[in-house]
């Protein structure tokens, strides 16, 4: 196959008049069209207006779907041990087989081709199923909580880890290597000593298991975990083995010098959701700092009912504004920064090599845009306009090794109208978490 147009190879490679060939799951080529189309005259051709890089959620909620909007305008803790917790834990095998497949949708119908998720103390398998089903890229664990944890979440630590060994000698690697796995902590608030100081430990058994946790989200978030260990978030974490280029750290908002260093030291991954920290008001993370000390960071929605939107373009351009707006310099955080955030970072968070950017022999996961649009006109710069003006409805075409999962802006690896009609019919039995989430707005 032979996709014809504007490329944004990466952040700094805008090819006018090009092309990417695909062979089986890999690039083949990319450069101008018509030398391309010279060089192989028999391939079919499908023209686009922008094509660029599948994009990569860093961290995510894919199972927290169905409670889009049952929460809002509330504190972090409040939010998820009042609201968010709750549902997790009341939903059923099919349920959460359904939540994840709606998440899973909105990504790939939106650019995002590869996810590092989160996903909940039960039923995980059903989303390894659902994500190898839907075609997307992941990386994904069963979560972990041995403690603070509500009705129906709270688990032994030992069974909790020999389950997610199961779920490793399943599902990593499964799918031709579009899944693997991460061990899964929630956060250091619901996890105790000994489950955490397992997580490395079983982690370090398996050849490309990442580990996947909370860190730093909220100052009372630090607190606690302060109480209990009289240390910093991230210097506990570090002590329990949750630290190096295996770890990939949601939020990381809150943190002070030493933390930074050490972070920077150990190679830790850290990812950035904006929107995220703006609506539960967590604060600003350092992500210009984090950037200068060398430190990888990626970009993530985090999840539904704390976003509300899996949008990955509405996140490169939170993800700047907010950097410009908190330090109060314009040229913080450009857009080439935010592209590579929730591109080839992203991809080195996931632990994928040769993914994140078009390039001879590497994946192929590529996406498709239509700028026939008011907002995209005049377009006088492709990547600004990714960054800043573009929609997760502009995408028509994603593919993921190869394989086409959209297609002229319709879905076809699964029956997308299916999925979200059940959707709507299992949200009738979440009534209660609604009635109780407007009964707590001001």
């Amino acid at each position: 196959m032979l996709l014809s147009g504007t490329v944004i190879a990466d952040s700094k490679t805008v090819i006018e008049n090009g092309a990417v060939v695909v062979d089986g799951s890999r690039i083949d080529a990319v450069g101008r069209r018509d030398d391309l189309r010279d060089r192989y005259p028999d391939r079919e051709e499908r023209r686009y207006d922008i094509l660029m890089p599948g994009l990569v959620g860093g961290h995510l909620h894919s199972v927290q779907s169905l409670g889009r909007g049952i929460a809002d305008d509330s504190e972090l803790l409040e939010w998820l041990f009042e609201y968010v917790l709750p549902m997790e834990a009341s939903l059923s095998p099919e349920e959460m087989e359904i939540a994840a497949k709606l998440g899973y949708l909105e990504m790939i119908e939106s650019g995002t081709t590869t996810c590092v998720d989160h996903l909940s103390v039960n039923h995980a398998e059903r989303a390894f199923e659902a994500a190898g089903e839907i075609g997307i890229r992941g990386v994904l664990g069963k979560v972990l909580m041995d403690q603070r944890s509500p009705d129906g979440l709270l688990e032994d630590t030992d069974e909790a880890l020999a389950e997610s060994r199961e779920l490793i000698e399943e599902y990593h690697g499964a799918f031709d290597d579009r899944i693997r796995y991460a061990v899964t902590p929630r956060f250091a608030v619901s996890c105790s000593e000994a489950c955490l100081r397992g997580a490395r430990e079983l982690a370090d058994e398996y050849d490309g298991v990442r580990i996947h946790t909370h860190a730093s989200e909220n100052r009372s978030e630090i607190e606690t975990v302060e109480e209990d260990t009289g240390m910093r978030n991230i210097h506990w974490l570090d002590e329990v083995g949750l630290t190096g280029e295996d770890v990939v750290l949601a939020h990381c908002v809150w943190t002070d010098e030493s933390e930074r260093e050490l972070l920077a030291e150990t190679g830790t991954h850290v990812t950035h959701c904006p929107s995220s920290n703006m609506k539960l008001a967590s604060g600003v993370a350092p992500v210009v700092d984090y950037i200068e000390r060398g430190i990888n960071v990626a970009l993530g929605n985090d999840g539904p009912p704390c976003n509300n939107t899996l949008d990955p373009f509405t996140e490169m351009r939170q993800g700047s504004l907010l950097q410009k707006v908190d330090t109060l310099d314009p040229v913080a955080a450009p857009a080439a920064t935010l592209f590579e955030m929730a591109t080839i970072n992203g991809a080195k968070a996931a632990g994928f090599n040769r993914l994140g950017a078009l390039r001879e022999g590497w994946r192929a996961d590529v996406v498709g845009l239509d700028t026939d649009l008011t907002r995209a006109t005049p377009l006088h710069d492709p990547l600004s306009h990714l960054v800043f003006g573009a929609h997760g409805d502009d995408v028509v075409f994603t593919m993921v090794d190869g394989n086409v999962l959209v297609d002229d802006g319709e879905v076809t690896s699964v029956d997308a109208d299916a999925i979200r009609e059940r959707a709507r019919e299992i949200d009738l039995s979440l009534e209660e978490y609604r009635e109780s989430a407007a009964e707590a707005q001001p």
